[in-house]
């Protein structure tokens, strides 16, 4: 893909060119926002909001890291979504239970037994519920780090913020999820709880 071509000729007015870019980035950015705001249905949103701004201000885009670009954007829906939520509190039950209805169980020879699906998923809902703690800037740094691997420079880029306080939140964050994991020891599988060693 190349992309300087695409983003040339989608500044251009281009939609297919700009519709390439979305599909080569949009798992990336779904990704992110999913593990920022902790629900399949606003992840999306986010993400549609953030591909919508990104075509919008697409003119505006001077080169570098086109990526990290979108990454800014992204965590930045996210955290105007989470800042109308912390003003109109909304109970999320109801997604959950549609969130769990809509997803059947898919078997296959490969597929882990009952038992070990639901322990998995019970570590994949410990985690995200530890991320949901943590304050938007501390879960932002450590999905783009521990998720999705960025280096600290990297983030610093799309979170417009120092190094110095990248490596503080993302390492603030990891001290508070290692304590709320291990105060939800008894909820998870034995094979996936912290022993003392190291503590």
């Amino acid at each position: 893909m190349d992309e300087a071509y695409l983003i040339q000729q989608a500044k251009d007015g281009d939609v297919y060119a700009y519709n390439t870019l979305v599909l080569h980035y949009q798992d990336s950015v779904y990704n992110v926002a999913y593990r920022v705001m902790g629900e399949p249905a606003a992840a999306a949103d986010a993400t549609q909001e953030a591909f919508i701004s990104a075509y919008k201000a697409l003119r505006r885009f001077r080169g570098g890291n086109f990526k990290a670009w979108l990454m800014r954007i992204v965590t930045n829906a996210c955290y105007d979504e989470l800042r109308r939520r912390k003003r109109r509190p909304q109970s999320s039950l109801d997604e959950i239970v549609d969130e769990f209805e809509s997803s059947p169980l898919l078997i296959s020879e490969n597929s882990p037994g009952p038992e070990e699906h639901w322990q998995q998923r019970e570590l994949v809902e410990a985690i995200q519920h530890c991320l949901d703690d943590l304050p938007d800037d501390q879960r932002t740094a450590a999905v783009l780090c521990d998720v999705e691997g960025y280096d600290y420079n990297e983030i610093a880029d799309i979170m417009s913020t120092s190094l110095g306080t990248v490596k503080s939140r993302i390492s603030r964050a990891r001290a508070k999820l290692r304590d709320c994991l291990q105060s939800m020891a008894e909820l998870l599988p034995v094979e996936y709880r912290l022993g003392n060693e190291g503590m």
